[in-house]
């Protein structure tokens, strides 16, 4: 329920607070004199859309401020957003609107915390609902209608909804991997031989280790150079362990070392360690001679290991050029298109199979679509006795009506295409409402399909923009009741020039416009300035009067006493009611 609203710069509004209350609020007041910017403002700071005309002229900043009553889903609803609570009974949403050079921006926020726009428009729907004469997009336009129809059909037609909207996207995903996969065959075709072939080469190359070419690489030198590597082991085991020439060896040498140290020892063993060490040094260096010895005789030449090893050097070297720069990347990559060819060869995924797979979802989809379109006429039906029985006090006793619902292609909503049927006079087939109705009829139409939704759904505060503009005498009288029928259930905002509505509001508002002078002398015209002014009418007399004003255009004597007896008349059916 809104608490309060507050407006500052807001189109003819410099500032401007409003307490409004539960049950059926009323604006009233001459054409022009600014009810609808009210309603306006109300709009844009729940996030509706703003031009740089609601800017007052001559300021740069435009606010509006609107107090709610919280409860506890919407409670729930904000700690999901992460927007804390000020308190438990409300909600503060602001919207301020400033003019550049260039362009207008705005900022939304809810309890002090910046909002986006999809926030705030949750935030409406949990709220607000506007409706006024000639808003045919709601019931012309066949999704809106069907989501109406399904609002109105409850929770378990939406849950059926929603398992709609699942098997449509797994439809659709089956059907673009179906279509993606026919029209690329000839690329995978394609990217299939390649990787055959490149599978194929990679194989024969019988890659193994990465560090195969160094390895190669070493062996190539060892087998290039084996005369020489035979002349220098010979050198080698030489000069450690038998000398041809006189000259000794070292390990001789080592053994001379030894005998000398083991006399020394004698005459003093801190030599000892020496000792030790001199004779591993000379049992290394003899091992040393004999495996360098062993090593030379074991080389041989071997021109076609040669001839192999380089070889395999250039088999490798070209793997790493097509498929490397390194082995150890023509590895990975070997491995990487392995896996990639068993994907384009699996059958699981041939053109046959997802075509299988697309229709099983085609056909889930027709199933839930189906069970939605069950659902559907059974809310219509529904709807269609409410709706008429909503409609016969407000004088269209003989009216028809009737949900059509015709099969349509599947989407996400359903296969259904649903238009409300309308006919108010006997002898006339049912044709679309939007094309048929009067503005008078749309107005009644709209209202009791209200009246319909306040029975399965509390919507908060409803708010009726001259709904009631075309219509006079009991059809009055019947929006009336009806309209305060509606606020024993929900807050009602309604912007009326019917006294008979007026007559019947809880809380009445008188709007007017005033000239005011804002310059230092108060005779300056060129200062002056206008400005919406709202007035609380709180008492019998000043309502009374409105009401004559409404009902003759002046405070007549039978204008006055028409508004006494509206004024009676509403008592006695809020007593009535209330009874």
């Amino acid at each position: 329920m809104l608490l309060c609203l507050r407006i500052e710069n807001f189109a003819l509004i410099d500032q401007l607070e409003l307490e409004f209350g539960a049950g059926l609020n009323v604006l009233t007041g001459e054409t022009g004199a600014g009810k609808s910017i009210i309603l306006d403002a109300i709009d844009a700071a729940l996030g509706g859309k703003v031009s740089s005309r609601v800017i007052r002229t001559g300021t740069s900043r435009a606010m509006v401020e609107a107090t709610f009553s919280s409860n506890a889903p919407l409670a729930a609803w904000l700690t999901e957003q992460e927007i804390d609570l000020l308190d438990e009974n409300s909600v503060v949403i602001s919207r301020e609107i400033i003019a550049t050079a260039s362009n207008i921006r705005s900022r939304s926020r809810v309890n002090g915390v910046l909002v986006n726009r999809q926030i705030m428009g949750g935030m409406r729907d949990r709220l607000v609902e506007i409706t006024a004469q000639g808003q045919t997009v709601q019931v012309g336009q066949s999704a809106q209608v069907r989501d109406c129809l399904d609002l109105y059909g409850g929770d378990s037609l939406m849950q059926q909804r929603h398992k709609v909207a699942t098997s449509f996207s797994a439809y659709q995903q089956a059907h673009l991997a179906l279509e993606k996969r026919r029209t690329s065959e000839r690329e995978r075709l394609q990217q299939l031989d390649l990787l055959t072939y490149q599978v194929q080469e990679l194989g024969a190359a019988n890659l193994g280790e990465p560090n195969e070419l160094e390895q190669l690489g070493q062996e190539r030198e060892r087998l290039n150079h084996v005369v020489d590597l035979q002349q220098m082991s010979y050198k080698v085991y030489q000069a450690l362990y038998q000398n041809d020439h006189e000259t000794p060896a070292a390990g001789d040498l080592l053994g001379d070392s030894e005998t000398i140290l083991n006399d020394m020892v004698e005459y003093d063993t801190q030599l000892q360690p020496l000792l030790e060490l001199v004779r591993d040094a000379q049992a290394a260096v003899m091992e040393v001679g004999r495996q360098i010895n062993a090593y030379g005789d074991g080389l041989e030449a071997d021109p076609q290991r040669l001839e192999e090893v380089e070889e395999r050097i250039q088999e490798l070297k070209q793997i790493c050029r097509k498929y490397g720069p390194t082995l150890t990347e023509a590895i990975a990559y070997y491995q990487r298109i392995q896996g990639e060819l068993a994907q384009l060869n699996d059958s699981e995924q041939s053109i046959e199979s997802l075509e299988q797979q697309e229709k099983a979802c085609f056909d889930k989809l027709t199933q839930t679509s189906n069970q939605l379109t069950q659902l559907r006429s059974k809310a219509a039906a529904n709807l269609e006795s409410r709706l008429i029985a909503e409609l016969k006090p407000l004088a269209m006793e003989k009216v028809k009506f009737l949900v059509e619902i015709v099969p349509a292609p599947p989407t996400a909503t359903g296969a259904d295409k649903i238009t409300f049927m309308f006919s108010s006079n006997p002898g006339e087939p049912l044709q679309p409402l939007t094309e048929v109705a009067s503005g008078g009829e749309m107005s009644r139409f709209l209202l009791a399909l209200k009246a319909c939704f306040s029975q399965v759904d509390v919507a908060g505060t409803m708010v009726f923009d001259e709904i009631d503009v075309g219509v006079s005498g009991r059809v009055a009288q019947a929006i009336a009741e009806k309209l305060h029928q509606l606020s024993q259930r929900n807050q009602v905002l309604c912007v009326t020039h019917q006294p008979l509505v007026a007559a019947m509001a809880d809380r009445h508002f008188r709007v007017d416009k005033q000239t005011i002078n804002q310059g230092k002398n108060k005779k300056d015209n060129a200062e002056q300035r206008t400005v919406v002014r709202v007035t609380t009418l709180e008492n019998l007399n000043t309502r009374r009067e409105e009401l004559a004003q409404l009902a003759g255009g002046k405070s007549a004597s039978d204008a006055i006493a028409f508004a006494e007896s509206l004024l009676l008349q509403a008592a006695n059916h809020r007593q009535k009611i209330k009874n």
